[in-house]
């Protein structure tokens, strides 16, 4: 059943959408919109018909001549393409050609084919063009009805529908292409938040598991390594696994309702469990005022994505975490000392993680910077503007910073 809209029916299946009888489509009128006018032309019918007219076979000819280019000339407006082709523009003005001539030859009824030509224009013409037509097409057609002098409308009724025929059906065809063209913008406006909010999910789902995965994988190797000789070590570190088991499915299931806001504070802490548990000591250097929650979650982002970096890639035996700001910026800088043959990524050659942190702080105002170092490690720094501080500071509820040598400054 493709090609109809879906709705949501009972048990969350779609299903086609149908309209109501007496419903009626919305959508901008087609060139069949405007073929009933040719019954303007009912009276040179007539007038040929009864033989009323001077030489019936030509103007015979002449009326199957405009009637074929009308219909022609409406059909090729409503396509752009076509609309805007010489060839249309060749047909506009062979049927303005025999329309001047039957309106001369003929005059009375057969005047009212300038209205006709004039809807012609509206559906071809547009901008300045358009204007500049249906002023001169009007002010042909009352000097024709004026020279003519016969009809049962006068010249200047003539002329005022010659124009406004050709205005309306132009503002009508330009307001129903306007309202195609938002609805075209509102379904691709529509995608593109699609698009942004699986983007968003994604790399809140990777730099999740990344994390989470990679202390999983630490701590189960160093519950393996303890377990022969020392078997309280070994099940503190697997309770430590289940806590971080227990503490990914929660912070999955917020992510996946949007509404996980992240911790330095937490970050950090849970940074010294991880590189403790994998043989890296921790050390950390902090100063500067209390930081936006915005800013706290980008930087625990920043936090959680370098430790699992570090923790795969770097067989360091160090790590440090510098957090530094002033009035205006704040600073965290994460370095190691690994010297081990499969470095972090950096930014723009490759990795999923740090190249989704470096688009998260640029749409805040920040930046991300990663790289190693010359005489060894790798270095991740990210930057932030300070904005207005919560009512908690970045080390927690109570002010104090991580136990242990995280906590302490070297």
């Amino acid at each position: 059943m493709a090609g109809y809209p879906m709705d949501e029916c009972e048990g969350g299946r779609p299903r086609p959408w149908r309209r109501r009888r007496g419903e009626r489509r919305s959508g901008p009128p087609g060139p069949y919109a405007l073929l009933p006018w040719l019954l303007l032309g009912l009276g040179s019918f007539s007038n040929l018909f009864q033989g009323e007219a001077d030489n019936p076979w030509l103007g015979g000819l002449g009326l199957l001549a405009f009637n074929s280019l009308y219909v022609s000339v409406v059909f090729r407006g409503f396509d752009r393409r076509k609309r805007e082709s010489p060839v249309t523009y060749g047909l506009l003005a062979a049927m303005a050609g025999v329309t001047l001539a039957l309106a001369i030859g003929y005059g009375g009824s057969w005047l009212l084919f300038f209205p006709l030509l004039s809807l012609a224009c509206g559906t071809v013409l547009r901008s300045r063009m358009l204007g500049i037509g249906l002023f001169s097409l009007a002010a042909v057609a009352t000097a024709v009805a004026v020279w003519r002098g016969q009809g049962s409308s006068d010249p200047w009724t003539i002329g005022y529908g010659t124009f406004i025929s050709g205005a309306v059906t132009a503002a009508i065809l330009t307001l129903a292409e306007t309202v195609t063209e938002l609805r075209a913008t509102r379904q691709e406006l529509a995608r593109s938040a699609v698009e942004k909010e699986r983007l968003r999910f994604s790399r809140d789902l990777h730099d999740l598991l990344g994390h989470t995965l990679s202390v999983i994988v630490v701590k189960s190797e160093a519950a393996r390594r303890l377990a022969p000789r020392d078997m309280d070590a070994a099940l503190a570190q697997v309770t430590d696994i289940e806590s971080v088991g227990r503490q990914a499915l929660t912070e999955i299931r917020e992510a996946v309702t949007g509404y996980r806001e992240g911790s330095l504070a937490t970050e950090l802490d849970r940074a010294r469990s991880a590189l403790t548990a994998a043989g890296i000591e921790p050390v950390l250097r902090r100063s500067g005022p209390p930081l936006a929650p915005q800013a706290e979650a980008l930087l625990g982002w920043v936090v959680r994505e370098a430790v699992t970096n570090v923790v795969r890639h770097s067989h360091a035996t160090t790590c440090s975490f510098t957090v530094a700001g002033d009035a205006d910026r704040v600073r965290l800088t994460v370095t190691d000392d690994g010297s081990g043959p499969d470095a972090p990524p950096v930014p723009g050659i490759g990795g999923t993680g740090l190249t989704g942190l470096t688009e998260r702080l640029a749409a805040a105002g920040g930046s991300l910077r990663a790289g190693p170092e010359p005489g060894g490690g790798f270095t991740v720094t990210a930057e932030l503007p300070l904005g207005e501080p919560g009512s908690s500071g970045t080390d927690g509820s109570d002010g104090t910073e991580p136990s242990g040598r995280l906590g302490a400054d070297a």
